[in-house]
């Protein structure tokens, strides 16, 4: 059961569209060593507009998940790939995942 969420907007920088969306590919690896992280998406919401939605049993997990590796990677490419990240905390309340 998830019951927590995390949706997180990033909005590239001219020209760094390619670059953003390469980092959020291979930032899927980081992701598969949580074992909080019940699932995971990064998408993309327009031709500069990019986002990481994803969901947790708990507050734990994602507190550990905001402090985890793709967190840190954040920091540094705030303002090299993309402007600050606008980070919004969500309650699930209703969802379909598979068993």
């Amino acid at each position: 059961m998830v019951s927590k969420g995390l949706l997180v907007r990033l909005e590239a920088l001219p020209g760094q569209e390619t670059e953003l969306e390469n980092f959020l590919q291979g930032a899927r690896s980081i992701v598969m060593e949580e074992q909080g992280t019940v699932a995971w998406f990064a998408i993309k919401m327009g031709p500069s507009t990019f986002g990481i939605f994803d969901v947790f049993p708990d507050d734990a997990a994602r507190d550990a998940h905001l402090a985890g590796g793709v967190g840190q990677a954040l920091g540094p490419n705030t303002g090299k790939l993309f402007s600050d990240p606008i980070v919004e905390k969500l309650d699930v309340i209703s969802n379909k995942l598979p068993e």
